[in-house]
C-alpha cells in the first residue's frame, strides 16, 4: 500500500481523501498492468475504463452541465495516484481533461451537451490542438487560420505535436481569425475528426509512447456554431484550460516520484552487498533522504497552486513554480531510483526505467521549464511594479 499521509494536509477536504483512495484501490485492480504493444487500442481501452469506472466526469467538471465547475484538487490527487501506476492511464485521463477543458469552461450549453457527457462516460475521445511546427511555447504566434464565411468557418493550416492525434473523435483548435495583433486575435473551435478538409498527416512516436500526431487543415468547413467563446477569446481559453492542466501535470509529475522512490526502498531494503543491505550505507541513505525532500517540497508547492485555484485566485506564478518544481524534482528523484538500481534500473520494461522516460517529456509539454521561469519573473516584476 503506498504511503498517503500527504492527504491530511490543510489543502484538502475529506471528499479528496476518500476519492484518492478509491481511485488507489480501482487503479491496482484495472490499469496497474501494461496492455499490450499497440498504443492507440491501448488509450482507447484505458478510456472506456476510466469513463465506465466513473472517474472521467472529474476531468469534464463533475456534472458536465451548464455549472460544470473543475475541482483541480481532485483532478490533480487522481493525476499523481493514475501516473503512480500507469503512465498512460494517467496520459488517457489527463488528455480527457485537456481536449474538453475549453468545453467545459467556457462552451454554450449546447456544446457542453453535445460533448461532454460522451467524454465522461469514455464514449468520445478529446483532444487540444494548440501546438504548430512554428508555436510552441510561443502560442501568440500560431499561423493556423480560421475564415468566417457567413455561418460557416474554413479553417487552413497545421498543428503538430497533438496528443489524442489520430485517435480523437473531436478537436479543439486554436486558430488566428484576425480581430487583433498577437494573441488577442486567436479564436478556439471545436472540429469532429470525421470533418473533410482534416488529415492526420503524421504519426508522432517518443520515448514514452502516447498518441500523437500532425494535423493538417484543407479548407475544412464547420459552422460557426463551433467556436467556443467569443471572436479573439481563444488565447484566454487556451489559458484558463492549461492553469487547470499545468499543474496537474505537475501532480502527474509527483506520482512518478513516488512510485521511484518506492521502487528504489524496496530495492535498497533487499538488495544484499558487502554483508548488508543496501540502504545500511550511509550514502544510499542520504540519497533517499534527497529524494524523499525533493517529493515533499514539490507537493506542497502543487497542492498551493491547486488549492489557490479552487478558491478562485489568479495561479498563474503558482502554477508554473509547481510545475518547473515537481517535473525537475521528479527527474532528479527517478534518475537516484536508476542508479540504486544499478544495471536493473537501465534493462528495457523496469519500473524505474520506464518511469525514466516518462518523466522527460513533463519537463517540456504545456510549457518547458525555461518558460515557467520566464512566467515565475513575469509575475514577481508585474507584482514589483504594482
Amino acid at each position: 500500500m503506498r504511503e498517503l499521509t500527504h492527504l491530511d494536509w490543510p489543502f484538502f477536504e475529506e471528499r479528496h481523501g476518500i476519492l484518492t483512495m478509491e481511485l488507489d484501490g480501482w487503479a491496482r485492480e484495472h490499469v496497474a498492468h501494461l496492455h499490450g504493444p499497440d498504443v492507440d487500442t491501448a488509450c482507447r481501452s484505458l478510456v472506456r475504463e476510466l469513463g465506465a469506472g466513473g472517474w472521467l466526469r472529474h476531468a469534464v467538471g463533475g456534472d458536465h452541465g451548464e455549472q460544470s465547475v473543475m475541482d483541480t484538487r481532485a483532478i490533480c490527487l487522481m493525476r499523481e495516484t493514475l501516473a503512480y501506476h500507469n503512465g498512460l492511464a494517467d496520459f488517457s485521463f489527463a488528455m480527457q481533461g485537456l481536449g474538453s477543458g475549453a468545453i467545459s469552461l467556457q462552451g454554450t450549453p449546447q456544446q457542453k451537451e453535445r460533448y461532454l457527457g460522451r467524454v465522461a462516460s469514455g464514449a468520445a475521445i478529446a483532444a487540444f490542438a494548440l501546438s504548430e511546427p512554428d508555436a510552441g511555447s510561443d502560442v501568440a504566434n500560431l499561423q493556423c487560420a480560421a475564415h468566417v464565411e457567413g455561418d460557416q468557418v474554413v479553417l487552413r493550416g497545421e498543428k503538430t505535436w497533438i496528443s489524442n492525434g489520430g485517435i480523437a473523435d473531436f478537436y479543439v483548435v486554436f486558430c488566428r481569425t484576425g480581430e487583433a495583433p498577437g494573441p488577442r486575435g486567436i479564436s478556439a473551435f471545436i472540429v469532429d475528426a470525421d470533418t473533410p478538409g482534416l488529415e492526420i498527416v503524421e504519426r508522432i512516436d517518443v520515448i514514452a509512447p502516447h498518441p500523437l500526431a500532425r494535423l493538417r487543415f484543407r479548407d475544412c468547413r464547420i459552422p460557426l456554431s463551433q467556436r467556443i467563446g467569443a471572436a479573439g477569446e481563444g488565447f484566454k481559453v487556451a489559458m484558463r484550460t492549461l492553469d487547470v492542466f499545468r499543474t496537474s501535470v505537475a501532480a502527474a509529475a509527483l506520482g512518478f516520484a513516488r512510485r521511484a522512490l518506492d521502487e528504489a526502498m524496496q530495492r535498497a531494503t533487499t538488495r544484499r552487498m558487502f554483508n548488508q543491505t543496501l540502504a545500511d550505507f550511509q550514502l544510499t541513505q542520504a540519497k533517499l533522504a534527497q529524494m524523499a525532500t525533493t517529493i515533499d517540497s514539490a507537493a506542497l508547492l502543487v497542492y498551493r497552486a491547486a488549492w489557490l485555484r479552487d478558491q478562485g485566485g489568479n495561479v498563474t506564478k503558482e502554477a508554473a513554480m509547481a510545475k518547473m518544481a515537481a517535473t525537475e524534482g521528479a527527474q532528479q528523484v527517478i534518475d537516484a531510483a536508476v542508479q540504486i538500481f544499478g544495471g536493473l534500473g537501465v534493462t528495457s520494461g523496469h519500473p524505474v526505467e520506464q518511469l525514466y522516460r516518462e518523466i522527460r517529456s513533463l519537463r517540456i509539454y504545456e510549457g518547458a521549464t525555461e518558460v515557467q521561469q520566464l512566467i515565475i519573473a513575469r509575475e514577481l516584476l508585474k507584482e514589483l511594479k504594482a
